[in-house]
Formats: structure tokens, sequence, C-alpha cells
């Protein structure tokens, strides 16, 4: 297939998908909204399309069953993951939707999770594996900043510095220790044991972000108006904070963000009013 054929059909499946999930979510997007994120997923593919052209198997489901917590319940790993067979090498990704720098001053985390994958590829399916890595399909900001001021120069330079591909190494005596981790997890929430983390974690900024563990974390978490933690640090913040508490109650984002929303949910009403299903 030749370039252009599949940047048409780039196009065609963005709107397909578009489609969707505004029928099965109720939201739309604006214009200029939809436009950015259509031209997120073609920088994407340009920079990762010798990637892209190798992967032989998509959406490969990896399945480790019957393990067994110390408290003797029964649970199941699942992970989904992209395969390339390369002349004589196998690759294993997983997509993230985090940033490059939040996965490489993190590789550990990403790590543990692939280390499992890893040993579901090689050990139970008895095939072989030279590598593992993360893809980043975050948008970096240089790079949407660029494309805002239809900077052709900047677009190209931003481009030539985004790493979206981060390599990781596996290692077959840790996974035991990460499943055990895994176990530990599962009996914590079948008793409900929910700890939160301390308030002076909540301050700290994460490795690779500029972003506080409160901000990034804790903001996407839907327990944090029941947290005493996220309380604490809400409250914390500096004077007067105690009366603006309710703000981040009523937080769905942005000014800008907020009226994006509304008008593009106006637009699809009065186009459903129009042209009723």
């Amino acid at each position: 297939m030749k370039e252009h054929e599949i940047i048409d059909k780039l196009r065609e499946y963005f709107e397909e998908n578009y489609e969707l999930m505004r029928l099965e979510g109720g939201h739309a997007l604006t214009e200029d909204v939809k436009q950015l994120a259509l031209t997120q997923v073609l920088y994407y593919y340009n920079k990762m399309r010798d990637v892209a052209n190798k992967v032989t198997d998509t959406e490969v489901k990896l399945t480790l069953p019957e393990q067994i917590t110390q408290k003797g319940r029964n649970f199941t790993i699942e992970g989904i993951v992209d395969i390339v067979r390369d002349d004589d090498e196998t690759w294993m990704y997983d997509i993230k939707t985090h940033d490059t720098d939040y996965i490489k001053a993190n590789k550990d985390l990403y790590g543990r999770q692939l280390n499992v994958y890893a040993h579901i590829w090689q050990k139970l399916r008895g095939q072989p594996l030279d590598k593992t890595a993360v893809i980043s399909t975050a948008y970096p900001a240089g790079l949407k900043r660029a494309h805002l001021l239809n900077d052709p120069f900047q677009i190209q330079y931003e481009l030539s510095k985004w790493e979206p591909l981060v390599d990781l190494d596996f290692d077959q005596e840790k996974v035991e220790e990460i499943i055990a981790d895994f176990a530990e997890t599962v009996d914590c929430i079948e008793d409900k044991k929910f700890k939160p983390a301390p308030v002076e974690v909540l301050k700290e900024n994460l490795a690779g972000s500029k972003s506080k563990f409160g901000q990034r974390i804790c903001r996407e978490c839907d327990a944090r108006f029941s947290c005493s933690s996220y309380r604490e640090y809400v409250l914390g913040k500096g004077k007067g904070s105690r009366g603006n508490f309710r703000k981040y109650f009523d937080d769905f984002g942005s000014d800008t963000a907020k009226e994006e929303w509304a008008n593009a949910n106006l637009s699809a009403r009065d186009i459903n009013t129009i042209n009723p299903e």
C-alpha cells in the first residue's frame, strides 16, 4: 500500500472510531479539537511507521491463570501486547499513554509488568523473545505548540527529538517476586484494605515529571474526595484554601476545556434535533 493510501486509511479509521466513541459516550468534540487529535495520530504514525510496518501480531492477549494468593484466593493476570518478528528477532511492545520522560524515569515500574508478559510468552507459549519495550502515545508539548503555531521548521525539530519508543530489559528471575506483589494487592482489595499514600508523598514531584503526585495521580482517582491524604493535601495548599475546597468537587477542567465541551455537545444536540435517528 502506498504512503498516501495509508494516510487516507488512517483518516478513515479515525473518523469511524470518533463516531463510534461519540455515539457510545454521548460527547462530541469541536472541529478544531478533533483535527488536533487527528494530527496527533498522523504525527505518531510518521514517527513509528517502521515499527508499524513490522508488527506481525497486534493486541495479543496474554494470560497467566490459576495464581494463588497467600490467603488462598485464586486470580488471573492478563495483558495485551503487540509482537514484531523481524529477521531472527522477536520484540514485544506495550503501548502506554504516558509521556516518554515519565516512562524513562520509571523504567522499573513498567519493566515489572513487561517481565510478567515476557514470562508468559516464553515459558507458557514456548516462544523466544529478544527485546521488550514501551511505546508512548503521548503528544509532546513542544510538538503540539509547533503545530498550533504552524511552524514547519519547529515541527521537524520536535519530531526529530521525539522518542516514543523506550527499550526495557526483562529479567526472568524477578517474575516470582512481581507475581507475589500482584497476589498481595489482590488480598488487600478483597480484604477492603485501601490505605492511601501519606500526604508527604502527594506533595513530592514524580520522577520524570514536573507534576506532584497529588496532581498527576490523585486527580485521576475517583476516590480522591474520600481520601484523608488528598483532603489534607488540598487544604494545606495555602491561606483560604479551605473555603475553596468545593472547587475540587466541581473540577471539570479549564474554562477553555469546559467551553469546548459545551459548544461541541450543543452542536451535536442541534444536529440530532434536525436529523433524529
